[in-house]
């Protein structure tokens, strides 16, 4: 197939775990360039499954392509070039001796040359407001500035797709306004799984809601949260 013009391109998925539990049922769903899209539900929902979709850890039954490829056994590489994943818990993705290196892991991982590697870890940690952390261990850290460290772990590999799995659980008022902050003024495309609305209101102009692996919702935000009856069927809340 040739170029795409879509970021995402998502036919009839489904995806049942190995137990026989269907998480996923026939999701379609069309990502832009530069779009922020906001996936929400309850818990259960596939959220975190359709996820791991987008770069090939879970691969269902359906078609899945992001950016010019086609995410299969063959392309697995180039997709991971393009699609960055941040999962929920930092700690998942912060394993090296000192905030540089973590950064720095997946450039090298890359092949890049020293110099490019050490402008990507600056420039990532630069904008996740975090530059002056490099030299840190990032288990002494605080959530926060783990999940902006995770985040910059991957905005190091320049992806095209960012994809946040709850970016905002577990932070006090002030790290997650910052995080939200920080957030807007990236430019991927971006995909954010949270229960977190207000955050979803600032952020994304478009919702998918899930529930049950299907989407039951998909539209502007601003018509979607102000749909009281919408969110209470489907175990949501705007507080």
């Amino acid at each position: 197939m040739g170029p795409s013009c879509l970021a995402i391109e998502i036919k009839d998925l489904d995806y049942s775990y190995p137990d026989g539990h269907v998480a996923l049922r026939g999701i379609s769903l069309c990502v832009g360039p530069g779009e922020r899209i906001a996936i929400v539900g309850p818990n259960g929902a596939g959220k975190s499954t359709l996820m791991l979709h987008l770069n090939g850890i879970l691969r269902g039954d359906g078609h899945v392509r992001v950016g010019d490829f086609d995410v299969s056994e063959d392309n697995l590489r180039k997709v991971r070039a393009v699609v960055g994943i941040v999962f929920q818990h930092p700690d998942d993705q912060l394993f090296s001796p000192t905030v540089f290196e973590d950064v720095a892991f997946g450039p090298i991982y890359m092949g890049l040359p020293e110099d490019e590697v050490r402008q990507r870890v600056i420039s990532s940690l630069r904008q996740m407001g975090v530059e002056a952390y490099a030299d840190r261990v990032s288990h002494h850290l605080s959530l926060g500035e783990k999940k902006r460290i995770a985040i910059a772990t991957v905005l190091a590999m320049d992806p095209q797709v960012l994809v946040l799995d709850e970016p905002s659980a577990g932070l006090d008022p002030r790290s997650r306004r910052t995080l939200i902050q920080l957030l807007d003024q990236l430019d991927p495309t971006m995909l954010i799984s949270s229960h977190d609305l207000r955050m979803v209101k600032e952020l994304c102009p478009r919702t998918v809601i899930l529930d049950e692996g299907e989407v039951v919702a998909d539209g502007p935000t601003s018509d979607l949260l102000n749909d009281e009856a919408l969110l209470d069927a489907h175990g949501l809340e705007l507080v």
